[in-house]
């Protein structure tokens, strides 16, 4: 639905924020009530794992800083890119560290996370379900590149559907890596669908767990509806994150 449209209907259910929408519609979101809790920058398949994207995606993740600053967002969503035929892991991740350190200043003085989203590549079923070839699909990968760029203002986006395709064991991950953890997303697995009874993971506890590491941020509602009416979908999943 249009986001203004679902921006309503979100502050209605009692939601606080919304992302994945563009930058175009943020004013008007703004106005409805709604803060926002991510802001896009390049995409997930065009990052810096190779160098032939550094330019671009230095750029947009400077205007998504610059933007995340204007519309007083905490986060900038970042991601590793694809794999690169031939190309050695070592030097994969040095290429992300290299374009992710020409921009960490600005995120700095700024106070603006940019977050690292770990991407499942299992899933060819649907192009939002799964990401063949994306590098990123090891959360401790993502971790080891956390943890170089060494800057609190680098950190990890937990998507719990991701996580639970490529690794599962949530709970304790999320106890483990608590300390480098800037975002969540949430989605039924499989499927990427609703967060009910019909799916894999079991949301209370994992939410229980998030609260109990002392997280304040956003979890994000990142699932693509199944039910007859999206709104019941969102409004159940609220209901069930309402810990």
């Amino acid at each position: 639905m249009p986001a203004v449209e679902l921006a309503k209907i979100g502050k209605q259910l009692g939601l606080v924020a919304i992302e994945g929408i563009s930058a175009d519609h943020y004013p008007a979101v703004r106005e409805v009530g709604l803060e926002i809790s991510l802001v896009g920058s390049h995409g997930f398949k065009e990052g810096p794992t190779s160098t032939d994207h550094h330019t671009a995606v230095e750029a947009k993740l400077r205007a998504a800083i610059d933007t995340a600053v204007q519309f007083g967002s905490p986060n900038v969503i970042t991601f590793t890119g694809m794999q690169v035929a031939g190309m050695r892991e070592e030097v994969a991740k040095q290429n992300c560290i290299d374009c992710w350190k020409r921009v960490i200043a600005h995120a700095e003085e700024n106070n603006i996370t940019l977050c690292l989203e770990h991407l499942n590549s299992r899933d060819d079923s649907h192009p939002m379900k799964g990401h063949p070839g994306y590098f990123g699909d090891d959360v401790d990968l993502c971790i080891e590149l956390i943890q170089t760029m060494d800057s609190p203002n680098f950190r990890l986006l937990f998507d719990i559907y991701h996580v639970q395709v490529m690794h599962g064991d949530v709970i304790r991950r999320i106890r483990q890596l608590h300390p480098w953890i800037a975002h969540y997303h949430t989605a039924g697995n499989p499927g990427r669908c609703e967060i009910d009874e019909n799916q894999e993971i079991n949301y209370p506890p994992i939410l229980r767990a998030i609260l109990e590491t002392g997280y304040t941020g956003y979890v994000a509602q990142e699932f693509i509806p199944t039910w007859e009416n999206p709104v019941e979908s969102l409004r159940h999943a609220i209901e069930v994150c309402d810990i």
